[in-house]
Formats: C-alpha cells, sequence, structure tokens
C-alpha cells in the first residue's frame, strides 16, 4: 500500500517543484512557394504530369539542410518543411509552368484521376541547399517523356542563386534561404518551359 501511494503521489511531486514542465515547441515549418507572377490561367494545353521527383537520401527528410565547407552537412532540429521536399518542389513546379503555359492541366502526377496527360516531367534532384558561400545550389536532370513516344532525351541543369544578407549560409536568415530555393526552382520551370 505503502509503494502504490507512494507511485501516486511521485508525479505531483515532481509537478509542484517545476520538474514536469511542459516544453514549448519552437520549430518553424516552411513552405516553397512559385515565382511566377500569378495570373488567370484558362488554357488546357498542354498536359503535363509531374513526376515526383528523386532526391538524394540527405535531402529527403523534414529538416532543412546545408553544405558546410569539407562536404559537412548541417541539419536543422528547428527549422523544417512543413511538406515533404519532393511533394513541394512537384507542386511549385506545376504552379511555375501552369502560370508559364497558360495551362490548368500542368499537375502533381497524383492530381490526375486518370492518364489524362500526354507528358511526363522527371526530375532527378542531385543538390538543392545552401552551400558554405552562402548560395543556393540546384542540380537536377530532367525529361519531358511523351505518354506516347519514345523515349525522350535527359537533360541536365544547373543554378546557383546567392541568398541575400550575411555571406554565410549558416547565418542567413531562413526565409532569404527559402526566397532563393524559390528563385532556382523558377528558374528551372522557365527552362522547362522552352520545351513544351
Amino acid at each position: 500500500m505503502k509503494n502504490l501511494l507512494t507511485a501516486l503521489l511521485l508525479p505531483l511531486l515532481f509537478a509542484s517543484c517545476g520538474v514536469l514542465k511542459p516544453v514549448e515547441d519552437t520549430s518553424v515549418h516552411y513552405l516553397l512557394d512559385p515565382v511566377v507572377p500569378q495570373r488567370k490561367v484558362t488554357g488546357g494545353s498542354p498536359s503535363v504530369a509531374i513526376a515526383p521527383p528523386a532526391l538524394p537520401s540527405y535531402l529527403d527528410r523534414q529538416q532543412l539542410v546545408t553544405r558546410t565547407s569539407n562536404g559537412e552537412l548541417e541539419m536543422n532540429t528547428y527549422h523544417l518543411w512543413a511538406e515533404s521536399l519532393d511533394a513541394g518542389i512537384a507542386r511549385v513546379t506545376s504552379q511555375n509552368l501552369s502560370r508559364l503555359e497558360n495551362s490548368l492541366n500542368i499537375q502533381p502526377v497524383k492530381n490526375f484521376v486518370t492518364l489524362e496527360y500526354q507528358t511526363l516531367l522527371e526530375l532527378r534532384v542531385s543538390r538543392f541547399e545552401p552551400d558554405a558561400s552562402g548560395n543556393v545550389v540546384l542540380d537536377a536532370t530532367w525529361k519531358l517523356q511523351p505518354v506516347n513516344g519514345p523515349v525522350a532525351s535527359t537533360r541536365s541543369f544547373t543554378t546557383v542563386v546567392p541568398i541575400p544578407g550575411p555571406p554565410a549560409a549558416a547565418t542567413a536568415p531562413q526565409n532569404a534561404r527559402i526566397a532563393a530555393m524559390n528563385e532556382a526552382l523558377g528558374r528551372l520551370a522557365r527552362e522547362i518551359s522552352k520545351s513544351l
């Protein structure tokens, strides 16, 4: 009986001493956004599905990743993606391309109920993070694969976008970093748009 009483009173003792205080969640969640200016999209062509991009395993995580000198990676515990990075890239790429091409039928592949698209955009991202010099580097390959047709050729794309603010990426404000990532995806969409 004495052990039962101790077990019941021990949590109350800890709570009254301030040992069991609630922990405040200080994490911040981020989303990528399109940079192509919003406009009324009314067309239906071209019809392109955006496949989920292939990402290297070090980017396929909730934490924002920064590459420092000597190939070291920093995973930020408190700055997190609000959606998976591959889903964010597909969503933003579809929005950028839809606005550039005036087509309502450029969507992530999961948004199509049936095989209603003519072309599948395949993306393979090999790098998409800030580097030690304060630039966001996007290095990727892509191809526009017709649903009915021969295998399309793969094209490479690399862009470097300076992050405004302090020169070291680790000290740059996260919103400036996200803006640079958005710009990199906008540049990719403009390049892909030339082939549609």
